[in-house]
């Protein structure tokens, strides 16, 4: 019996440019994990403006983050999907 292993955050070390999941085997879990890390990069640039001009904004993202999570843990698809769409929209 061969096991193969399917590592949900192989985009991120392919050679793809955008570092975005892509072709056939892209699927949720990679897109909403891209999306997570994306978010957490402007996270880290809302916490660094200054005089705490940003933490409303972090704290908000940080609160879509954790849901976003908890989707993937309890593997809630239609949760998934919902955070997915809420998450490109961040900027």
């Amino acid at each position: 019996m061969t096991f193969t292993t399917n590592d949900p955050l192989d985009f991120l070390n392919s050679n793809n440019n955008s570092g975005k999941p892509a072709g056939p085997h892209a699927d949720l879990v990679q897109m909403l994990l891209h999306e997570i890390l994306r978010v957490k990069e402007l996270i880290a640039y809302y916490d660094s403006i200054p005089n705490g001009g940003g933490k409303l904004g972090s704290s908000i993202l940080s609160e879509l983050i954790a849901e976003a999570y908890s989707s993937l843990v309890n593997y809630d698809v239609v949760l998934m999907k919902k955070y997915y769409d809420l998450l490109q929209h961040c900027d």
